[in-house]
């Protein structure tokens, strides 16, 4: 690959940088290893230094390997106060600003791609059907190599997909759907394998649970995945707790990762302290692992070359940034990613749901009676006070929470821009705005209750055993 000019440095993000001086050191070590023409080495040597250089102008530190600039995002949203900025991490999302973070800024900050038209018509061209409503609203906003998943598949190579689920609570509210209905989606069009991770040990590190809790719960979460309809000859669902002592490929990637990560780099990634738990520092390198098809032995035939597509909130990315940083130092494929935006709290955008604030979301446990309430009684509104003032000035589609629900649930797309066009004209009003959505959440949860209730241990027991799929390796 022939060295970039440097002329658009100025314009890169710290962690693009950050990866530009990544990529430049496996050349320069390649080169070497390879025994190349001394002037090509030094070619190569003097790129890197320049990268470096400007990467220390740009972030005022100097270049570490393996530690990227810190991700404890904050994103000023054009102001000078503290209170008007945005905050993300993997387990805190915050922000002042009524419509939600700005992920645009986001997807510079972190250094990703956004989801373009034009990839949006490269997956439809590969599939041969209307890509998913997630991709066509922007719900699935930002990625990383997806154009390398889709060389893959058209040069009929496989790939897989791997998604998970923190089980911090008995009950799923529809916010957590939101992967698992895309993952769904991925896999059905692309027909490939699925490892979805519950990190039960994660959740023990992290909450007050004890260890027999947090896997009564990822069992409890796998039912509500698997009623979410996936294959169970195709999708293997694992738990942590339970997985990790049995797979000695999987064990193996964990101690690799560990190997090449150090503690003031997951300091400076997860803003990790001296006072947090061994146990919680050393977690990422879980997290990591099922990016790597050798920690799925049974699955892939012992193959370290199967390319990983993972799908998720656009807050696990910090993970997965780690992870590729990682991946060619232990001689794996760099994990490729598709972001999800933050599902919206009934309150407001302002901040992620809480499985542990009832009001805070419809649950998937919840009766038709209780999401009409809490739709009625919490969701945000985008209307004005008054009647009179509605129907002059409008609603704002940006803000309304139940507009926003309306955008993930409703599949189709005209009937969302004909409440979207009433809403603003004032024609709509706030009250028959949240009828539409709880008419179309109603049937939604009712179904998912009836398929759940039709998941037995026994086939959960089958989803969590590892073994081979339907996919010859």
């Amino acid at each position: 690959m022939a060295d970039r000019p440097n002329c658009d440095l100025k314009s890169l993000s710290p962690l693009q940088l950050f990866e530009r001086v990544t990529e430049q050191g496996e050349k320069v070590r390649a080169l070497k290893a390879g025994k190349a023409p001394k002037d090509e080495i030094d070619a190569a040597v003097r790129m890197l230094l320049s990268l470096k250089l400007s990467y220390k102008t740009t972030t005022g530190q100097d270049y570490q390997a393996g530690l990227p600039p810190k991700d404890l995002v904050l994103i000023n949203n054009g102001t000078t106060k503290e209170e008007d900025e945005d905050f993300v991490d993997p387990w805190t999302v915050q922000t002042s600003n009524a419509k939600g973070v700005d992920y645009d800024k986001l997807i510079v900050r972190f250094g990703s791609s956004k989801i373009d038209t034009d990839l949006i018509n490269r997956i439809e061209r590969a599939i041969g059907q209307k890509p998913h409503r997630f991709l066509r609203r922007g719900i699935f906003f930002s990625h990383r190599d997806m154009d390398q998943i889709l060389d893959a598949y058209e040069n009929k190579k496989s790939f897989y997909l791997y998604t998970g689920r923190g089980p911090s609570s008995q009950a799923l509210h529809v916010g957590h759907l939101i992967p698992f209905i895309f993952t769904k989606w991925l896999q059905e069009v692309f027909d490939v394998p699925l490892v979805i991770q519950l990190t039960d040990d994660e959740k023990y590190l992290w909450k007050d649970l004890t260890t027999e809790k947090a896997y009564e719960y990822a069992k409890e979460n796998a039912k509500d995945i698997i009623a979410c309809g996936f294959d169970v000859n195709k999708t293997f669902i694992f738990s942590d707790l339970d997985y990790l002592g049995t797979s000695t490929g999987f064990y193996k990637n964990v101690v690799k990762v560990q190997k090449h990560v150090t503690f003031n780099q997951v300091k400076g990634i997860f803003g990790f302290t001296d006072s947090d738990c061994i146990g919680k520092i050393s977690f990422p390198a879980i997290q990591a692992a099922p990016s790597f098809s050798s920690s799925f032995p049974q699955i892939f035939n012992g193959k370290e070359n199967i390319q990983c597509l993972i799908p998720c909130a656009i807050d696990q990315d910090p993970y997965f940034r780690m992870t590729r940083d990682v991946a060619p130092r232990i001689g794996q494929p760099k994990p490729a990613l598709l972001h999800s935006v933050f599902f919206p709290a009934l309150q407001g955008a302002q901040t992620k749901m809480s499985a542990s604030d009832p009001n805070s979301s419809i649950f998937l446990t919840d009766t038709p009676k209780q999401i009409k309430t809490k739709i009625n009684k919490h969701a945000f509104s985008g209307g004005r006070d008054t009647i009179e003032e509605h129907r002059k000035y409008g609603g704002n589609c940006d803000v309304d929470v139940s507009f926003m629900y309306l955008t993930f649930f409703l599949e189709d797309d005209d009937r969302l821009e004909q409440l979207k066009q009433a809403y603003t004209s004032g024609e709509l009003l706030t009250g028959e705005l949240k009828k539409v959505l709880i008419e179309t959440l109603q049937p939604l949860i009712a179904a998912h209750q009836e398929r759940r209730k039709q998941v037995t241990d026994e086939m959960v027991k089958q989803f969590m055993t590892p073994r081979k799929l339907a996919f010859e390796f």
